[in-house]
């Protein structure tokens, strides 16, 4: 089977840029998300737990915490990821 090199290089072209995008993609969701941490923080955090402030506690101590109750309250990593940039974006 004989392919054209104009369409070789066409599929080529394809696959790289759909390779490209998932590394976008999988960047962008590794990063934490202020208005997604507040919703799950006040979706999560506060049904078992006061209120707190975000300055109670430094960034280094927010991550264990989360890190903790990722694990007791069943959270995502990316659900982890965006607590922690409503607490130290807060803090």
């Amino acid at each position: 089977m004989l392919i054209k090199k104009t369409t070789l290089t066409a599929l080529l072209s394809s696959v790289m840029f759909t390779a490209g995008m998932s590394s976008v993609v999988a960047e962008q969701e590794t990063v934490g998300d202020f208005t997604r941490g507040a919703k799950a923080w006040s979706q999560n955090c506060i049904r078992c737990h006061n209120v707190r402030d975000p300055k109670e506690l430094r960034d280094d101590q927010w991550i264990t915490t989360t890190f903790h109750m990722r694990i007791r309250a069943g959270l995502t990593g990316q659900e982890v990821r965006d607590i922690i940039a409503f607490l130290q974006q807060s803090n």
